[in-house]
């Protein structure tokens, strides 16, 4: 059996001296080495994104790697890519090593100067054991990830860093929707806030805290059952990991406590969304860089989209982040505005996301002012585009995952590769929630369609009763005025009465009945007239009266 051997040693020297050596041992067929642990991790996921059987058996790690410290690496490679045997190469021979790197998931130290007998043990050992971890996988990937048996399966949870270009874009209220979402449909899911200096998390959640990030400053080895004690559990079940109250604490968040919190929280949960805030730190700049995926919000506008180019410009110069493997999500979108996603895309290199994030900040206001954004209107159209953008970045669970048990580490997990693609079963899972909910709707209106339809009825109806109504009146006063017209010349007073009341009501009310009769000095004239049922010209037997009076004219009146 060929041994695939994967050296990562920045120092020349060291690296032509082990590559050398690594090609004597049989069996062995040691890779080109990679110069730093940026490197180390892309290429691994790459290969493990093609399939479980592509990834090297043997990685060796030298104590100088950079930019992440050797041990941190070990952990984070250890986490992600179990099925690889990871050894440290050293010159550190003391006991204190030997621990921390057995405590890191290495499966050996390899001391210089080097020896053949001691690498090749070193070796063996760690690909028998990279072997074993196959086999056990390759049995269960089909159980556990809804994959083949050479399926990637990537170890740990997902890692989501939301950072803004600039401040106001929306960064924190995208990362809690992000963390909402992914808890809703059932993962695990952990909120942590690295915007250590001005986090919002808290605010918008209505959380009052004691413990934060900053209490794992101190600590040695931030392990998952620490970095637990700090993480506060949320109504809504997203834990969360929030900045301090005080934002001079923000400086004892170094790139090292970033680490080991990601690597814990990532090993305890199955969704880890990190907000990072605006400012590029030493813990932001790893979380970052650790992340499966990195989303950057921007504003429609010239200032934001220059911001966001400046600020891709900054990952890549500190090899954190790739310009193609960053997401941008246009906030507080509008179809005519100038600049859109596919603009933002061409002008910083990155991934416009499909969905775009409305401006609607009426639906904003009440949950953020009374601090409770995880009670946002579920047809809020904001709230449905960023769960529509967790289903892009495959945050909610897959449709066939689960087997029904949620949340659990038994369901499928996404590689890196995939969640890039914005998997469609995901965001199935959202849109169909979406569809649930329209369909609720429509089912809600069609109950009351009949009640709304006899209100309708009824104040048509009582519409109808004062406009004939109001008929009926108008005709008696030109009829009593007629009548006493034609009793002054002696002329038909009768006909007259009848005739003028007529000439003032509408065809569908013409068979009113309209008499005029003296009393008194005054004339008086009724009109009684049928009301129509829904529509003129049908009538229910419903009959208004209308009645008036004009004083008597000519001779007789004096």
């Amino acid at each position: 059996m060929i041994t695939r051997i994967l050296p990562a040693v920045g120092d020349v020297d060291a690296a032509r001296a082990l590559t050398g050596l690594a090609a004597q041992l049989p069996d062995a067929e040691p890779a080109p080495p990679v110069t730093d642990s940026t490197a180390l991790l892309d290429t691994l996921a790459r290969l493990a994104a093609a399939s479980l059987d592509e990834l090297p058996e043997v990685v060796l790690v030298h104590e100088r790697i950079a930019p992440v410290p050797a041990l941190d690496l070990i952990r984070d490679l250890v986490l992600r890519f179990p099925a690889v045997g990871v050894v440290l190469v050293t010159a550190d021979t003391s006991p204190a090593l030997l621990t921390a790197a057995m405590d890191s998931g290495a499966r050996g130290i390899v001391t210089f100067p080097l020896a053949y007998d001691a690498l090749a043990e070193r070796v063996q050992a760690a690909a028998a054991w990279s072997s074993g971890m196959r086999r056990h996988l390759g049995s269960t990937a089909v159980e556990l990830y809804g994959g083949g048996p050479g399926a990637a399966v990537p170890g740990g949870g997902q890692v989501v860093a939301v950072t803004g270009a600039k401040g106001g874009v929306g960064t924190t209220l995208a990362a809690v929707q992000l963390a909402l979402a992914a808890q809703a449909s059932g993962r695990s899911t952990a909120l942590l806030d690295l915007d250590l200096q001005s986090g919002d998390v808290a605010s918008y959640l209505d959380v009052q805290f004691r413990r934060s990030v900053a209490d794992l400053a101190a600590i040695s080895d931030i392990s998952p059952r620490v970095v637990q004690d700090a993480v506060y559990a949320h109504e809504s079940g997203v834990g969360l990991l929030l900045a301090p109250a005080d934002g001079e604490r923000g400086e004892e968040i170094t790139d090292r406590v970033a680490r080991q919190t990601v690597n814990a929280l990532r090993g305890r949960y199955d969704v880890v969304v990190v907000d990072c805030g605006t400012y590029v730190t030493s813990a932001t700049a790893t979380a970052i860089e650790m992340a499966d995926q990195a989303v950057l919000l921007v504003t429609p506008d010239v200032v934001a989209v220059r911001a966001a180019k400046r600020m891709v410009r900054l990952w890549d110069r500190l090899q954190i982040r790739k310009a193609e493997e960053t997401v941008t999500v246009v906030n507080r979108a509008a179809r005519g505005a100038e600049i859109q996603p596919s603009l933002v895309s061409r002008v910083t290199g990155t991934r416009a996301a499909r969905a775009t994030v409305p401006d609607a900040p009426k639906e904003l206001q009440a949950p953020v002012d009374a601090g409770r954004l995880q009670d946002l209107d579920s047809k809020s159209t904001v709230k449905q585009a960023l769960w529509g953008l967790a289903g892009e970045l495959g945050l909610v669970e897959p449709e066939s995952a689960g087997h029904g048990r949620k949340g659990g580490r038994g369901t499928r997990r996404l590689g890196k590769s995939e969640r890039g693609r914005g998997d469609g079963a995901s965001a199935g899972t959202v849109k169909d929630g979406l569809r649930s909910d329209r369909g609720a709707v429509t089912l809600e209106f069609a109950g009351m369609f009949p009640l709304v339809l006899t209100v309708v009825g009824l104040l048509w109806q009582c519409a109808l009763y004062g406009y004939s109504y109001s008929l009926a009146g108008n005709a008696a006063d030109e009829a009593a005025r007629a009548a006493t017209a034609a009793a002054a010349v002696h002329g038909d007073f009768q006909g007259a009465c009848a005739a003028a009341g007529k000439e003032h009501l509408p065809g569908a009310w013409q068979d009113a009945s309209i008499t005029c009769a003296q009393e008194g000095d005054v004339w008086k004239a009724r009109v009684d007239v049928e009301v129509p049922l829904f529509f003129p010209g049908v009538d229910a037997g419903w009959t208004v009266k209308g009645e008036a009076g004009a004083a008597r004219e000519g001779e007789d009146s004096r």
